[in-house]
């Protein structure tokens, strides 16, 4: 498994080369402001399985694994007009 680095604003700014050094070879650095994490530097060849796999492991995510069943839009528009025609025509 992947190491995770937590990291100020302030300290990756003047070691950035060395933090994207470690995301090359697999760490993840997560990013902070003021100790409120903004951000998260992962290597680019993670898939999009593994990432979801990362979500998983972290608890940040959950999936039953079955597939989601199909909905009604919960509105209509009346005629062709599309939503974001009426929004604009809302705004101004």
């Amino acid at each position: 498994m992947a190491t995770e680095r937590t990291v100020g604003i302030r300290q990756l700014k003047a070691k950035l080369s060395e933090y994207v050094r470690e995301v090359k070879k697999g760490a993840t650095v997560v990013v902070t402001d003021h100790g409120r994490r903004v951000a998260r530097l992962v290597p680019e060849r993670e898939s999009v399985d593994a990432r979801l796999q990362m979500l998983r492991d972290a608890g940040t995510v959950t999936w039953s694994g079955r597939r989601l069943g199909k909905t009604k839009p919960d509105a209509a528009t009346r005629g062709k007009r599309t939503v974001a025609e009426l929004v604009v025509d809302n705004r101004e």
